[in-house]
C-alpha cells in the first residue's frame, strides 16, 4: 500500500460559505471586471459590483416567491453567463444549486428534481420547458419554474418580483449559511443505473477553490482570463469557474463549441480548461489544414520538434540545435497554433479523461502546457493536478493542498481530505460503500510513484477477463485509439472471449475529409465504406499504435467499424462523453458477436 499527502491550506472557517466572495471583491475590488459576457456577438465588462447588484436582485426575488433556507433548486441550462449568476443567487438565498445537463431527456429531469425534492428549478430553453411539462404533473412540491430565455426572463421577473424585500434580509439569510452546509447536489451522469446525488458542502468548495489557487498562482488573479465553455453542470468547469472569480480573473462563457475558435479569438483568454477531446481536435485541425495546404512536411517536423523539446526538459534541457530548430518553429509554426486558443493562452487544464504523453508534450512544445488533472464530482473536481512547479507527462499530478492519496492492495485509488463529499443524497447505501474511515474509493486503479504522482491505470470495474485469465484493462487502447483524427469513439471487448476485439466509430468531421484525400465518394457514408480496404487499413494504423502499449496477449485482435456513432440521446455515452458499457454492449450485442464467428 502507497500513500502521499499534501500539505493543507488555511482552514475554512465554520461561518465561511461560497456566496461570501461575491460581496468580498465588490466591497474592496468593485471597478474590477469579473466577467465579460456575450452580448450581439460582443464583448461586454459585468464589475464585480455589478454583478453583486444583480446577485442580491435575484436572491430577492428567490426569497419572495417563498423559497427557504435549504431549499433546492434545479438549473437547467449551457454554458453562459446567467448560470454562474444564479448559481451564487441561490446560493444568497440560503437553498442549494441543483445542476441539470441541458441535454437530460424528460425522464432524466424527473429524476434529478424528483430525488433532490426540488422547489423550483430554472430551465434555459422552450425546448427545455417542454421536458419539464412532461413530468411536471408528477412532481409534487416543485412550486415554481422559471426561463432564463424567452418571453419572460427569469433575471428580470424575480429582480422585479423581489424590489420590496429588504437588503438586509437577505444578507442576513446567507450568512446563516454555514461551511458545513449543502452547497449543491450534482448528479453524477452515471455509467449505470441512476445517476447518484453527489452532495458537496460549502466547506468542499471553499476547500476546491483554494487548493486550485494554490496550484496555479501563474494563471489566477487579476489581469488572468478565463473562458468557460465546457457545461457548468459538471463540476470540473464550474469548480474553475468558482476559482478563477475567487481570485479575480475575468471570466467569459460560451456554450457555442462550433464557434468556439472566433470566440477564443475575440476574448483572448490567458488559460483555458477542457477535456482531452479538446485539444486532440485543435491538434487534428492544425495538422489536417496543414497537409491539405502542402505544408505537412513543415507541421510534421514542427510537430516532432515540439514533442522533443517538450521531452528534453524533463532529462536535463534541450541542447542547442534543438532550442534553435524550435526557435524557428516558433515563428513559422507555433505562434499560428497559439493563436487558435486566442493568441494570449499561456496554459491550459485538462481533465474528464487521459490526456496522452504525445499530445502533452506536443502542447508543452509549442508554449502552452496542459496541466492534466484527476478528480470525481465527489472530490468537488480536482483532488490530483500537475502544476508548473510538478509536471510529470503521463500522470495526473500530486495531490492538491489538503488531499491525500492512497493505493489499496488491489491497486484501487482512494482519496481523502477537504474536497471529498460526505454523502449521497438518499442514498445511505451507496455511500457505505463508497467511504471508509474518511477514505472515498474512486473504483479507478492506479499507481503512485516516490515523488506523490499519480497515474490513472483503469476501471475496477471494467477490467476484462479473457477466456484465457488475462486482465486487460480497456481504457488505455481505448483512450490511444480515440487521439487518432479518424476515430471519434471505441469500445474494447473481450470479456471470457478468447481475445481483445474493439468497435469503432469515425468522427463526424474527419471522415469527409478522409473520403476527399483517398478518392472515396463524396456521398459515401460509413456504412457504405465500412469494408472499404483503405479506410479498414487507416483504423489498422490507430489499432497498432494502440497494440504498442500493451502485451501480446492484451492487443486488439479484431475490430469492426460501427456505421453510426455513440451519442448521448441512444444512452451509450453520458453527456461527460463516459461510455456506457452496458448498453454499448446491448445496442451492438450482434456485431461484438461477429467479431468471434470464424
Amino acid at each position: 500500500m502507497r500513500e502521499y499527502s499534501a500539505p493543507a491550506n488555511r482552514p475554512v472557517a465554520d461561518d465561511e460559505n461560497a456566496s461570501d466572495v461575491v460581496w468580498a471583491n465588490a466591497e474592496r475590488f468593485g471597478d474590477t471586471v469579473s466577467f465579460r459576457r456575450q452580448i450581439d456577438s460582443s464583448w461586454r465588462d459585468v464589475t464585480a459590483r455589478e454583478f453583486a447588484a444583480e446577485v442580491l436582485g435575484v436572491a430577492k426575488g428567490l426569497v419572495k416567491a417563498g423559497i427557504k433556507q435549504g431549499d433546492r433548486i434545479g438549473l437547467m441550462s449551457k454554458t453562459r453567463y446567467e448560470w454562474t449568476l444564479l448559481d451564487f443567487a441561490i446560493w444568497t438565498a440560503g437553498a442549494v444549486t441543483v445542476p441539470i445537463y441541458d441535454t437530460s431527456s424528460a425522464e432524466q429531469v424527473h429524476w434529478i428534481l424528483s430525488d433532490s425534492g426540488a422547489k423550483g428549478v430554472f430551465v434555459e430553453t422552450d425546448e427545455h420547458l417542454a421536458a419539464l411539462d412532461e413530468v411536471r404533473g408528477r412532481l409534487s412540491g416543485l412550486d415554481n419554474a422559471w426561463q432564463i430565455e424567452g418571453g419572460k426572463p427569469a433575471i428580470d421577473e424575480l429582480t422585479a418580483l423581489g424590489t420590496d424585500v429588504a437588503d438586509d434580509d437577505v444578507h442576513a439569510r446567507r450568512r446563516a449559511v454555514k461551511a458545513d452546509d449543502v452547497a449543491t447536489i450534482v448528479y453524477t451522469s452515471g455509467t449505470t443505473g441512476r445517476p447518484k446525488g453527489v452532495t458537496l458542502t460549502h466547506r468542499n468548495l471553499l476547500e476546491e477553490v483554494r487548493a486550485d489557487i494554490n496550484a496555479f498562482p501563474q494563471l489566477m488573479g487579476a489581469g488572468n482570463s478565463l473562458l468557460v465553455f465546457l457545461p457548468l453542470a459538471h463540476i470540473l468547469a464550474r469548480a474553475i469557474a468558482l476559482t478563477a472569480f475567487t481570485s479575480r480573473a475575468t471570466l467569459g462563457h460560451t456554450a457555442d463549441i462550433k464557434n468556439l475558435v472566433a470566440d477564443l479569438g475575440t476574448f483572448r483568454p490567458t488559460f483555458v480548461v477542457a477535456v482531452p477531446r479538446v485539444f486532440e481536435k485543435v491538434y487534428n485541425g492544425a495538422k489536417l489544414k496543414a497537409h491539405s495546404e502542402g505544408k505537412g512536411k513543415i507541421f510534421d517536423a514542427a510537430e516532432a520538434t515540439a514533442v522533443a523539446f517538450s521531452e528534453a526538459k524533463d532529462a536535463g534541457g534541450p541542447g542547442l540545435g534543438l532550442r534553435l530548430k524550435h526557435l524557428l518553429f516558433d515563428k513559422l509554426v507555433y505562434t499560428k497554433l497559439r493563436a487558435a486558443l486566442g493568441g494570449r493562452c499561456i496554459a491550459a487544464v485538462s481533465g474528464g479523461a487521459p490526456l496522452g504523453a504525445r499530445l502533452a508534450h506536443f502542447f508543452r512544445g509549442i508554449g502552452v502546457p496542459v496541466y492534466e488533472g484527476y478528480g470525481l464530482t465527489e472530490t468537488s473536481a480536482a483532488a490530483n493536478v500537475n502544476t508548473e512547479d510538478a509536471f510529470k507527462v503521463g500522470t495526473v499530478g500530486r495531490p492538491v493542498a489538503g488531499v491525500s492519496v492512497r493505493i489499496a492492495d488491489d491497486g484501487e485509488v482512494l482519496l481523502k481530505g477537504g474536497v471529498v463529499f460526505g454523502s449521497y443524497w438518499n442514498n445511505e447505501q451507496a455511500t457505505a460503500e463508497s467511504l471508509e474511515d474518511g477514505w472515498f474509493h474512486t473504483g479507478d486503479l492506479g499507481e503512485l510513484d516516490d515523488e506523490g504522482f499519480l497515474k490513472i491505470t483503469g476501471r475496477k470495474k471494467e477490467i476484462i477477463v479473457t477466456a484465457g485469465g488475462k486482465n486487460v484493462a480497456p481504457s488505455g487502447l481505448e483512450d490511444t485509439l480515440k487521439s487518432h483524427p479518424l476515430i471519434s469513439q471505441a469500445m474494447v471487448v473481450g470479456d471470457q472471449r478468447p481475445f481483445i476485439a474493439a468497435l469503432v466509430t469515425l468522427d463526424e468531421e474527419f471522415f469527409p475529409t478522409w473520403k476527399a484525400q483517398n478518392g472515396k465518394p463524396e456521398n459515401a457514408t460509413v456504412a457504405d465504406l465500412a469494408d472499404d480496404p483503405d479506410l479498414h487499413a487507416a483504423v489498422q494504423a490507430a489499432v497498432d499504435e494502440a497494440n504498442k502499449q500493451v502485451s501480446h496477449a492484451e492487443a486488439i485482435k479484431k475490430f469492426t467499424i460501427l456505421p453510426h456513432d455513440f451519442t448521448e440521446s441512444g444512452g451509450e455515452i453520458t453527456p461527460s462523453l463516459k461510455l456506457k458499457r452496458n448498453v454499448v454492449s446491448k445496442n451492438y450485442a450482434d456485431d461484438i458477436e461477429s467479431l468471434y464467428v470464424k
